[in-house]
């Protein structure tokens, strides 16, 4: 079911007709009741083996009830992708189980092995999450990019022009307001002019360890006005802003708008008695706020005075309803109360307090849910038959596929060779053949043009320095809106061409690596969130990795598929100096889950890694795909080498003899130093080896399942560096080396027990040019032979 919906209907237009507020009033209290139960179950009933502290949110949960109620009962159209704020994880879990998407064993296992995740997973979660979230903020701000790639698709034809664009809509917790990352996006955003993206603020003025200042909402609006965004305040619900009305009404609204978060939030936990205490207090003179509030009870005053917009179902499906008629957009920021309607309301403590037995089974007795009934969906409704028809025809109800929210695309053919020119003989740098071997791809000719059309580039305004100027001249930049080149419509010579229109395919971000890997991690995910198959290239300064490694993480965590090209790397950078080095990367790509790490040190390396990985980024047991890459030129080989070997992690570029007690083992940009050494060392020991590494990772990964395999009584398995290894004598000593941590190479010694010396850089680098800095760091021709003679004297 890829393309949705009516032809010519606009976005937004087709949200769902009259509200039926009596089931969903229903619903909102189901949700309460399952979202509170399952983690009280988790942290009361369930045994707990190891006496860890399980947690949950039953606050943040009970905060969002109204909100997500109201959006994914009458709102959402089955097209929409979501991003729920992590603490109200259990709310989803619970909208799914009412959708008939989640199972009571499940959610029973909340937070242990196989149940459901304490915040939505992608990955773990299955295909009903859109988005995995996280307390960073990031599921928040990808909502924006994953509508920059829907108007990339939309724009290159690849969805369907008859499917109504999808919305994308971020649950935010106040607190993610804090996050950096946010404003980096909403001001990506703002340049790229987004459309259809709501964020939806859950603005209950607590955090962890405090209750918020009062003042930062009104720089939260200017902030969001400023990027063009619609912003929406929903303060008081329709009780409230009746009461407002009536004689004396002004005053009591100006007094409730002027009462400090830190007040309210007491005064809501405290109850009735408190709210006509300080009313009395400060407003008694006034017989309209008098008439108004004394003859309610305190039950009812209380009710009154936390009738905020965001546990208003009223309000909000009016707002929302309206808000949909644009693309325009759109942060809501929603008064809450953080615990509603649970016994801590209000209390400044109550973000990770849970309800205790006494509490739970007052909440059961209010609830009307019989013992042994905990789970059942229907359970303590006033009319559980009505309330499924509702459910059943809401239109977020509608299956996108068979088998969950997750559409399919067809893979891109790659082809068995990438088109490139010669390398053999000239001097070239890895990051230089990586510009030519993408240039040669965006002629689109022959058998690359199908892969050329969906290749879509991206880079943090490193885009001339990281050599995709030649494709981006071929391809042009991606802008919803066509923008002349000025500079080529003026005659003035320049080496970039770079008109922008809506057939660009390279879109150019700003300096913010966290905004590079949140569009990398959308555009991967392309196929599963829309039908439709891109190939997503980033670039970025290999020391930068570091700035927006935490985004990184995110996307690989979603398994979104992408190659993310980082160059230059290392002090081979030299004269750039220590901010623009890098020696950790190696390490991170080794242990990081959900990409391949390569680093190729000649161009036919990368050649052979660039197409695998073209393709191993479309196959479902495949991953993204990590090159680091270096601006060092040297002279590339004219050989054959073995593409299985190159892929595997390693090659032998001068076998060793059998029985060799040395070998010389290198990574990157310092294979002219090695084969400098291996030469020397020759003289002395002729059947020394010299063995090309391209991916300790892929390495690491493979020997780690031969040792599992192992484990479990597969004693022949083995993996490809015991392969590389074994002509090697067992006393044998290896010498390491690359531009990198030397930690990246010393788990080789544990393979086959025999000794390593481990060369590389773990210190911060300094300027300089290649010759000083090698030989200070100990990388060069003579500490290479240094470390090998001292290996040989064992």
């Amino acid at each position: 079911m890829n393309e949705l919906l009516a032809p010519g209907e606009r976005s937004g237009s087709n949200i769902a007709g009259i509200a039926d507020y009596a089931a969903l009033r229903q619903i909102e209290r189901k949700l309460l009741w399952l979202s509170a139960w399952m983690i009280h179950h988790a942290n009361n009933i369930r045994p707990n083996r190891d006496g860890l502290k399980v947690g949950g949110h039953q606050a943040s949960c009970a905060s969002a009830v109204t909100i997500m109620t109201a959006l994914y009962f009458h709102v959402l159209r089955p097209q929409d992708r979501v991003a729920v704020k992590p603490h109200a994880g259990p709310v989803l879990h619970a909208i799914n189980y009412m959708f008939g998407r989640q199972t009571v064993e499940k959610m029973a296992r909340l937070r242990s092995l196989g149940g459901a995740q304490a915040y939505p997973s992608r990955s773990k979660d299955g295909s009903e999450i859109d988005f995995s979230t996280g307390s960073v903020g990031l599921g928040v701000a990808i909502t924006s990019f994953a509508a920059l790639v829907q108007d990339y698709l939309r724009a290159h034809g690849m969805v369907g022009q008859n499917r109504i664009a999808s919305r994308h809509i971020a649950v935010a917790g106040d607190a993610e307001l804090d996050e950096g990352n946010i404003y980096e996006a909403l001001l990506e955003g703002w340049k790229h002019d987004i459309r259809d993206v709501w964020w939806v603020v859950d603005y209950n003025r607590q955090s962890l360890d405090s209750v918020m200042p009062d003042r930062l909402f009104g720089r939260f609006e200017g902030l969001f006005r400023d990027m063009g965004w619609n912003v929406v305040s929903l303060k008081y619900g329709k009780a409230l802003e009746a009461a407002f009305r009536q004689p004396g009404g002004a005053a009591l609204r100006a007094w409730i708008d002027d009462c400090p978060n830190s007040l309210y939030s007491a005064l809501t936990f405290q109850g009735g008695a408190a709210w006509r205490q300080a009313l009395v207090t400060d407003l008694g003179r006034s017989r309209g706020v008098r008439a108004i509030i004394d003859p309610m009870s305190d039950q009812a005053l209380a009710s009154l005075m936390t009738n905020l917009a965001g546990h208003d179902l009223p309000t909000l499906v009016e707002v929302f309803g309206k808000a949909a008629q644009s693309d325009q957009p759109t942060c809501f920021l929603t008064y809450t109360t953080k615990g509603a309607n649970l016994p801590f309301a209000g209390h400044k403590d109550n973000h990770s307090g849970l309800m205790n037995a006494e509490q739970m089974e007052a909440f059961r007795r209010q609830m009307r849910i019989r013992e042994g009934h905990e789970w059942d969906p229907f359970e303590g409704l006033d009319d559980p038959d009505g309330v499924a028809r509702f459910i059943a025809g809401v239109p977020y109800a509608t299956p996108l596929t068979p088998s969950g929210r997750m559409l399919e695309a067809p893979r891109i053919h790659v082809p068995a060779t990438l088109p490139h020119t010669p390398f053999a003989g000239r001097r070239l740098s890895t990051q230089g053949g990586f510009g030519e071997i993408l240039s040669e791809i965006g002629r689109g000719a022959g058998e690359a043009a199908e892969l050329a059309r969906h290749v879509v580039t991206m880079s943090p305004d490193v885009t001339v320095t990281t050599s995709l100027g030649p494709w981006v001249n071929r391809r042009g930049i991606f802008d919803r809106h066509t923008r002349n080149d000025v500079f080529r419509d003026s005659k003035l010579a320049s080496a970039q061409r770079w008109g922008m229109s809506p057939e660009g395919q390279h879109i150019e971000l700003g300096i913010a690596e966290q905004n590079l890997f949140l569009l990398l991690a959308a555009a991967g995910l392309a196929a599963p969130l829309y039908g439709a198959r891109i190939l997503p290239v980033g670039t970025v300064y290999d020391p930068f990795v570091n700035r927006g490694h935490d985004a990184l993480v995110y996307g690989c965590y979603q398994d979104a598929r992408f190659m993310l090209v980082a160059t230059p790397s290392g002090i081979s950078i030299a004269p750039e100096g220590g901010q623009h080095q890098s020696n950790n990367t190696p390490l991170l790509g080794m242990v990081q889950d959900g990409i391949a790490a390569f680093e190729p040190a000649y161009c036919d390396e990368l050649l052979l890694l660039m197409r695998y990985g073209f393709d191993w980024m479309q196959r479902p047991e495949g991953s993204s795909i990590w090159f680091r890459l270096s601006t060092r030129a040297i002279c590339q080989p004219d050989r054959r080498i073995e593409p299985a070997d190159v892929i595997a992690g390693g090659h032998w570029v001068c076998p060793p003899e059998p029985g060799t007690r040395i070998a010389i083992v290198y990574q990157g940009a310092v294979a002219p130093e090695a084969e400098a050494a291996h030469a020397a060392l020759l003289e002395d020991v002729p059947g020394a080896g010299l063995l090309a590494l391209t991916s300790p990772d892929r390495l690491f990964a493979d020997w780690r399942v031969a040792q599992q395999a192992r484990q479990s009584g597969r004693a022949d398995a083995t993996s490809h560096i015991e392969r590389l290894l074994a002509p090697l004598a067992a006393d044998a000593s290896l010498v390491t080396v690359l531009d990198g941590h030397p930690g990246t190479h010393a788990w080789i010694g544990g393979v086959r027990g025999q000794r390593v010396q481990t060369l590389g850089v773990d210190r911060f680098g300094q300027s300089g040019d290649i010759p000083d800095l090698y030989r200070i760091y100990g990388i060069d021709a003579d500490s290479i032979l240094n470390a090998c003679a001292a290996a040989l004297l064992g």
